[in-house]
């Protein structure tokens, strides 16, 4: 294969720049060709910084992992990705370090991998496939729990395996989950200690109960965080679903750490492939008291006024925003702009990593009201039959952008035009105050 087919066909390359520091036999910093660097390479992004305390206990517990698996031949290789406040600081901390580095002048490209993998803090260390995708963000908790790269290249466990096999009814008896073929499966995260839980679980049992009255193919299985067996106890006989048995704390910890679950009340759907429907389903949920969008798969375009402010603080938000719009309005707006949402969602699901962009319309009221005030957008300006382009990319430390007013029946096209000038560094940046 030659060089250029090589870097062609290497996803680091796209992912790093064609160049990244290495070092010399004498330790002096030089350049490195990405493409041979991380050929066929396991690599771990590492975001770091000298200013850091966290950072500058772990990288040398990261150094001698690193060092140990390079002994051992592991196809591994990592990319410090800095945070340090000027390039002296850098060269300084980099100096300490045993592998490779993205140039300390690439801060876009630092910037642009710091939201791809929603780095919120440091240090993290992200492990990506030799095929580009991700393995896991939590890299940190993998080498301290596996210095020696047992299980390199710690691929999470399956779903599946995260389950088990085994849970309670409220009647004390196992059931299978070979029993539970066919089923869409809600996996709820939930704990008596926790108030906003105990205002849930009666409006999800309301639910789960019509649900099943209409004969859906539909089982819950709670995960508890109560604090004791007994707590447990009492709280498991207000649901009428499955619980995970509450002396197994190791699986419930698996289930929490494979869906990322930070806080409770959180609900998972899975369909009956245990297949991820809706990770945060929570509002779907509780937003469809009839059940009538089980099994509350996310929508392509969400609207402010239904559906809230969804996840536009951890990904880029395009807000399609008018002054005044009917039920029937609504509709339309979203089916205009669904083609272009799901080519970008489908495109992530294809490459098996997170949407690019998400989707709302909205008028002024509730959360669109807040998003037209934040990006400085008087709605009366607004003219009828035409909407305002907003993009509100909270994730880049809270920038945004105004587009144009286009007709209702233009938008899809008017956003593809306003997501290639966003791309391509075209738009003004604007910043929340």
């Amino acid at each position: 294969m030659s060089a250029n087919a090589e870097s062609a066909s290497n996803p680091f390359v796209a992912l790093l720049g064609a160049k990244l520091k290495t070092k010399d036999a004498s330790g002096t910093i030089v350049d490195g060709d990405t493409a041979a660097i991380t050929a066929g390479k396991t690599v771990g992004l590492y975001f770091s910084a000298h200013w850091c305390g966290p950072c500058r206990g772990f990288t040398p517990e990261l150094a001698n992992a690193y060092m140990g698996m390079q002994s051992l031949n592991k196809p591994f290789e990592i990319v410090f990705v800095s945070s340090d406040k000027d390039e002296s600081a850098f060269n300084e901390y980099y100096g300490e370090m045993p592998w490779k580095a993205l140039p300390y002048t690439e801060r876009d490209l630092k910037a642009s991998l710091s939201k791809k993998y929603k780095v919120q803090g440091i240090p993290t260390l992200v492990i990506v496939g030799e095929d580009g995708k991700t393995i896991t963000k939590d890299g940190r908790s993998a080498i301290t729990e596996d210095p020696t790269g047992k299980n390199f290249p710690w691929n999470p466990p399956s779903i599946k395996e995260c389950l088990g096999t085994d849970f309670l009814n409220g009647d004390g008896k196992t059931v299978t989950l070979d029993e539970l073929a066919g089923k869409n499966i809600g996996i709820y995260f939930s704990a008596h200690w926790c108030p906003p839980c105990r205002g849930f679980t009666p409006e999800l049992v309301k639910t789960y109960n019509k649900l099943k009255e209409a004969n859906k193919n539909f089982e819950i299985i709670f995960a508890s965080s109560d604090r004791d067996e007994k707590a447990f106890n009492e709280y498991f006989k207000e649901m009428p679903w499955l619980a995970l048995p509450y002396a197994d704390r190791e699986r419930k910890e698996r289930l929490s750490k494979v869906f990322n679950v930070e806080g409770i009340p959180t609900f998972v759907m899975l369909d009956a492939d245990l297949n991820v429907i809706n990770a945060g389903a929570r509002a779907a949920v509780g937003a469809d008291p009839e059940g009538e969008n089980f099994p509350w798969a996310p929508k392509p375009v969400n609207n402010f006024s239904d559906d809230g402010p969804g996840d536009i603080n951890d990904y880029p938000g395009v807000c399609v925003m008018a002054s005044k719009l009917s039920k029937d309005e609504k509709v339309r707006l979203a089916d205009n702009l669904n083609s272009i949402a799901c080519k970008y969602r489908d495109e992530a699901k294809a490459e098996g990593r997170d949407p690019d962009y998400i989707f709302f319309t909205g008028s002024n009221e509730g959360v669109g009201e807040r998003v037209l005030q934040m990006a400085k957008v008087d709605p009366a300006n607004i003219e009828a039959g035409k909407v305002q382009l907003i993009l509100m990319d909270i994730p880049d430390n809270g920038g945004y952008y105004v587009g144009e007013q286009v007709a209702m029946a233009d938008v899809a096209a008017a956003v593809e035009t306003f997501l290639g000038a966003y791309v391509a560094k075209a738009l003004e940046r604007q910043q929340l105050s």
